[in-house]
């Protein structure tokens, strides 16, 4: 698939679409190792455009106790694939993964 040609100002406009994005995930994920998110609420936002393209395991990691080892070690229990994002996740894995974190 060939890359669409931008004029300078669509270009622009993708590069502040995709910073938005950037900080909405980091504040999502800041709010959550602050405690002023739940891991429920934050999955209960997994159709949210922006939230729902953060991977699973970047969640899993910011929870505070928990690093990349324990990450893929939950994920591996849980059987969620390593680039599983939020908006990917089914029912039953969501489940688990409030069982196991929550």
């Amino acid at each position: 698939m060939a890359i669409p040609q931008l004029t300078p100002e669509e270009r622009q406009a993708a590069l502040e679409k995709a910073k938005a994005a950037r900080i909405q995930r980091a504040q999502v994920r800041e709010d959550l190792k602050a405690g002023k998110l739940s891991l429920e609420k934050v999955l209960s936002m997994k159709n949210d455009e922006i939230v729902g393209r953060m991977k699973v395991s970047t969640l899993i990691e910011t929870l505070p106790g928990y690093g990349k080892a324990k990450a893929e070690k939950i994920m591996k229990e849980l059987q969620i694939a390593e680039s599983r994002r939020l908006r990917g996740l089914g029912a039953r894995q969501q489940a688990a993964l409030l069982e196991r974190l929550g």
